[in-house]
């Protein structure tokens, strides 16, 4: 099997509405998920995530993710900063 590609959310979301789009055709999940190229699982997992996102919502999400991110890097950081310097005015060195 091809190695898997990482999709925007933008382009997540277009793909769950072209589903919707087969699912209204009565297309079964299997096949939906056959004419996408995606496993049931990833798409079952693209629902519930972005199902009730729209293409801007998804970007504000991505983006929103990308600076938890950075902020929880910078708490660790600082709490390693406190834990080092707790240990060094104990003389632990």
């Amino acid at each position: 099997m091809a190695a898997a590609k990482r999709l925007s959310p933008e382009q997540i979301v277009a793909k769950l509405r072209d589903a919707e789009k087969l699912q209204g055709q009565g297309a079964t999940i299997p096949q939906v998920c056959k004419r996408l190229g995606v496993s049931e699982q990833t798409f079952y997992r693209w629902r519930s995530k972005y199902g009730a996102l729209k293409e801007d919502e998804a970007i504000r999400l991505k983006t929103l993710e990308q600076e938890n991110a950075r902020l929880k890097r910078i708490v660790a950081e600082q709490a390693l900063d406190i834990s080092m310097l707790k240990d060094l005015s104990k003389g632990n060195f």
